[in-house]
């Protein structure tokens, strides 16, 4: 068996391996220098700053006390153009030597996580340019082209991550649009009623952690078979090169 995959927000301590990571994600894009700074100390002040923009989302997956993947992304909206609330991962990778073993699909699950305690009702992704892998990883994950950007439903995404990870998932999908459709008309009646919509609220990395009490138990149990699944997958099992 292999040892766990945890996915966590990013500490500061992390920051140094972090900056590796985008480093050797910038070095196998086809169009690096469109990827990030090739300075490691303009990296570093870039990653905290996206930790501070409010919706920002910097995860790291973590393997034998060591950060072997990251996810950056952002909540965005509602705004003028739209009354939905919408997660944008705006980069995922995982390090080389760490492929074929469940770390993309984990950092996926954090993914999830964030989208609902957020609202959201979509995911966006921006595959690194060049990087095919990663194409393939987000087409067998339901994701469709959109614009520039590829995008998925998070009640879609959670029904695939569960089947790819054989976790029975009675009910989840339900209470994971049940728990949007919530959000979305708090902030309908929050607007109607004058008032500001609400923020979407800190993450706990935990499927089902929600404050609203919709089968939080349930949905307790299905993150943990999730989890569980991840890191017990054979690397067999997987057919992309980030997964």
């Amino acid at each position: 068996m292999r040892p766990g995959i945890e996915v966590r927000p990013a500490q500061p301590a992390d920051m140094a391996e972090l900056v590796t990571l985008c480093l050797a994600a910038r070095k196998e894009s086809s169009v690096g220098t469109q990827v990030c700074s090739p300075d490691p100390e303009v990296l570093a002040h870039q990653l905290g700053a996206l930790t501070a923009v409010e919706g920002g989302t910097v995860l790291v997956a973590r393997s034998d006390q060591r950060v072997v993947g990251l996810l950056l992304g952002r909540v965005v909206g509602p705004n003028p153009f739209t009354d939905e609330a919408n997660l944008a991962v705006e980069v995922l990778y995982v390090g080389a030597e760490h492929r074929r073993r469940g770390v993309g699909h984990a950092l996926m699950v954090g993914a999830l996580d964030v989208a609902a305690a957020s609202g959201a009702e979509h995911i966006y992704a921006t595959p690194l340019p060049g990087a095919r892998g990663m194409q393939r990883f987000f087409v067998q994950l339901g994701f469709a082209p959109a614009a520039a950007h590829r995008v998925v439903s998070t009640s879609a995404l959670q029904r695939r991550l569960a089947a790819d990870l054989g976790v029975t998932r009675r009910g989840s999908a339900r209470g994971l649009e049940g728990l949007i459709a919530r959000r979305r008309q708090s902030r309908l009646d929050s607007t109607r009623s004058g008032g500001e919509p609400p923020r979407p609220g800190t993450v706990d990395l935990a499927i089902g952690a929600e404050e609203d009490g919709i089968g939080q138990a349930g949905r307790s149990s299905i993150s943990r078979q999730v989890r569980r699944a991840v890191q017990t997958r054979r690397d067999a099992e997987s057919s992309t090169t980030i997964s």
